[in-house]
Parts: C-alpha cells; structure tokens; sequence
C-alpha cells in the first residue's frame, strides 16, 4: 500500500519512545493541510500512536486500538494481534485505507490492512511516503551517534522532508 502525504518515524532508544509525524495532508498533488498531528498518546498516555494514509480510517483504527489494549490489560502486543485479525475479516475495516505504528517503551510494531503486525529488526519503525528516506537517515543516526530517540526522530523526518515531496518540516512529536 503506497500512502502519500506522510512520513511517521518511531526511535526506541534507552528506554524512551519518540514518535514523531509530519504534518502534510495532500489530495493528489495539492497540498491541504501543513500542520496536521498524526501522532497521538493512546491507553492513558502509555502508548503512542502514529499513522500514515487517510485521516478518517487511521482515526477509526485508534478507536479500535484503544478498546483492544484495554481488553488486553495494556498488552501490547496482544491488542494488536487482535485488531489485526479483526482488520483483516472485517468488511468495512478492510476497506480502511491507513497503516500505523504503536509503540510503548519496550516495542514498537507496525500494522497495516493486510494483516501484518510487525515488530522491526531494529528500534526504529517507519511508514508514510517519506518512509524509505526517514528510514535510512534514522538507521544512521541510531548506529553512529549518540543521539537521543527524539533527537533522531525529528532529524530523521527533517531529512525525509528536504527530499520526499509529500513530506514537511512541520513536526509533532510524543515522547514516552
């Protein structure tokens, strides 16, 4: 699934979580909005959330989420087993047009439509258009300085946004 008009890049790094979201909403090739929040505090602000594809879908999907990880008492990745497989059957869920990342300060996973609930190699998740680039700059950074996860967070998207079109310098970020 190929989402435009976004970047979401997620560090985990000492024991501290950033997420951080640009804030483009395109609609083809017009920029709508610049400052949209695409990162949120979900369970009682001990996770985080961030998306990438359309606003109403990936909304629906915290709600779903949200209610997951309380019948799961907070687990992680439990709730997102659950959505996952109720993403997957559903018919109108399956419809949803978005992809997320959830994370608290021991994982972060990446969910998308198809079922997938992935938990990356490294402490570093990204998704969105400007995910390839953000992607690579994040890996460097977390290999090669001792930057902190927000530092590299924020430089990895500010990256992304000096060379993926459907990314902005316009940054929110959470901190766990």
């Amino acid at each position: 699934m190929e989402l435009l008009g976004t970047t979401v890049v997620a560090v985990l790094k000492d024991g501290k979580l950033a997420i951080a979201g640009d804030g483009q909403v395109t609609l083809g090739n017009q920029v709508m909005k610049a400052k949209a929040k695409k990162v949120r505090r979900l369970h009682n602000g001990l996770v985080l959330g961030g998306f990438a594809g359309h606003t109403a879908d990936a909304l629906t999907l915290f709600e779903r989420f949200e209610a997951k990880l309380s019948n799961a008492s907070g687990n992680l990745k439990r709730a997102a087993v659950d959505l996952s497989k109720e993403w997957r059957t559903d018919r109108a869920l399956r419809r949803l047009e978005a992809m997320i990342i959830v994370g608290d300060t021991k994982e972060i996973l990446v969910l998308s439509g198809q079922g997938d609930v992935i938990e990356p190699d490294e402490p570093i998740a990204v998704i969105g258009s400007g995910a390839p680039m953000a992607l690579a700059a994040a890996k460097a950074l977390i290999r090669h300085t001792t930057l902190s996860s927000e530092e590299i967070a924020k430089t990895s998207l500010s990256i992304a946004a000096e060379i993926c079109i459907y990314t902005n310098d316009a940054i929110t970020m959470e901190v766990l």
